[in-house]
C-alpha cells in the first residue's frame, strides 16, 4: 500500500510541475502581450493627439477665413 501511495504522490508532483511550467509559459506570454498592447495604446494616443491638434488648427483657420469673408 505504501508503494502505491508513493507512486501516486510522484505522479501528482509531476502533474503539478507540468502545470507550473505551463502557467509560467502562459504568464510570460501574457506579459509580452500586455507590453505590446501598452505600446500600441501609447502610439494610438499619440496619433489621436496629433489628429486633434490638426483638427483644432483647421477649425481655427476656418474661423479666421469666416471673419475675413
Amino acid at each position: 500500500m505504501e508503494e502505491l501511495d508513493i507512486k501516486l504522490l510522484e505522479r501528482r508532483v509531476d502533474e503539478l510541475i507540468r502545470a507550473l511550467e505551463n502557467l509560467k509559459d502562459e504568464n510570460a506570454a501574457l506579459k509580452q502581450s500586455h507590453a505590446s498592447l501598452l505600446s500600441e495604446r501609447a502610439k494610438l494616443i499619440e496619433k489621436t493627439e496629433l489628429a486633434r491638434t490638426r483638427v483644432e488648427a483647421m477649425i481655427t483657420r476656418l474661423k479666421a477665413l469666416e471673419e475675413n469673408a
